[in-house]
């Protein structure tokens, strides 16, 4: 059974960046990889599969850290197909309403702008963004700036920002986020 392990790995700002957790998966081969490489062949095709991955429930899987074990394999009858179950470790990505993340911005229009956190998108719309930036269209490139040029958030800027919300489909974890709090904002450019 799946458990959800309390260690969370950090950034040197303290910013929690994942969580360590245990999970099983099975691992389906092809008679042709029986032979003295098998337990590699199914070590290799866990990492393929896993890796990059993203689920509602866990959220995205960034690495696989250990293999706690391979168990018996279990074919399938009229296939030749083997199923071996797999229970690993590995650190995990699901971000929260109202977590502050660093993010890196990717693109800025007049609606507001799009960042990254590794894995995740994040759209920040121009209503959460604090008053005295506005947008400027006719700069290159487009960016959000206050009126003395203080502050300029443009694309490939760091900012940090709060999670309002996420949305979470089969394929993915899309966020809603805001600089509208303390300490919010960019972070360098």
């Amino acid at each position: 059974m799946e458990k959800l392990k309390s260690e969370a790995f950090t950034t040197n700002n303290g910013l929690q960046q994942g969580r360590a957790i245990s999970l099983e998966h099975e691992i389906l081969l092809h008679p042709q990889y029986f032979g003295p490489q098998l337990l590699e062949k199914v070590k290799t095709k866990l990492y393929t599969e896993v890796e990059g991955t993203c689920t509602g429930k866990y959220g995205f899987v960034i690495a696989v850290t250990t293999i706690d074990s391979i168990g018996a394999g279990l074919i399938l009858p009229g296939q030749g197909f083997v199923v071996y179950p797999v229970k690993y470790k590995a650190i995990v990505f699901r971000p929260f309403k109202g977590e502050v993340l660093d993010a890196v911005v990717r693109q800025v229009n007049k609606v507001g702008m799009f960042a990254e956190i590794g894995p995740l998108s994040c759209f920040i719309s121009h209503h959460s963004i604090p008053a005295e930036m506005e947008f400027c269209p006719n700069v290159n490139p487009q960016c959000y700036k206050t009126k003395d040029e203080d502050v300029v958030i443009h694309a490939e800027g760091e900012i940090r920002l709060k999670i309002v919300g996420t949305r979470v489909d089969a394929t993915g974890i899309f966020a809603i986020g805001t600089l509208m709090d303390d300490y919010l904002g960019l972070i360098s450019n």
